[in-house]
């Protein structure tokens, strides 16, 4: 018999055809591409979290950096202040002024010393609450889930 006959001759469900050899290969990729697509969406959500870490740490320390110059700049105005206050004292002695504190050039001076100085005491504070500061905590796989119910 030539293979057509035998092919003829055979029941029909042993004879495989294109479509059911399709059928069962279907699940095994349908399976396959579920576990790729997990994978990646762990990957990227990982990636994710690494990349707002990283950034919320450089803008933190930007921002570090600008407080601490900003501190620097008023700490060289309190001591020019301070310069400026000795000098004063110093010529008004010289010319014998007596009560000294209470000529209104050491008063203005002084009061500029302590704005300056409550100035700094704040940026002070800013520079704590600043390193206080933590990145918010949701996990990636949190926060695809829920991407998924806003859209």
């Amino acid at each position: 018999m030539t293979d057509q006959k035998k092919t003829q001759n055979q029941p029909v469900s042993d004879i495989e055809t294109p479509e059911e050899s399709h059928e069962e290969q279907q699940p095994e990729q349908h399976e396959q591409h579920d576990r790729l697509k997990e994978t990646t969406e762990k990957i990227w959500g990982g990636t994710k979290h690494v990349w707002s870490a990283a950034t919320f740490k450089a803008n933190q320390y930007k921002k570090l950096v600008q407080k601490k110059i900003d501190q620097s700049a008023l700490h060289k105005k309190i001591h020019v202040a301070h310069a400026d206050l000795g000098k004063l004292i110093d010529d008004l002695r010289e010319a014998g002024e007596k009560d000294i504190l209470n000529l209104l050039e050491v008063k203005e001076i002084l009061k500029r010393i302590d704005e300056l100085k409550a100035e700094a005491a704040t940026i002070e504070a800013e520079v704590e609450q600043i390193r206080a500061e933590e990145p918010s905590q949701v996990q990636p796989h949190e926060e695809t889930q829920e991407q998924d119910k806003s859209n």
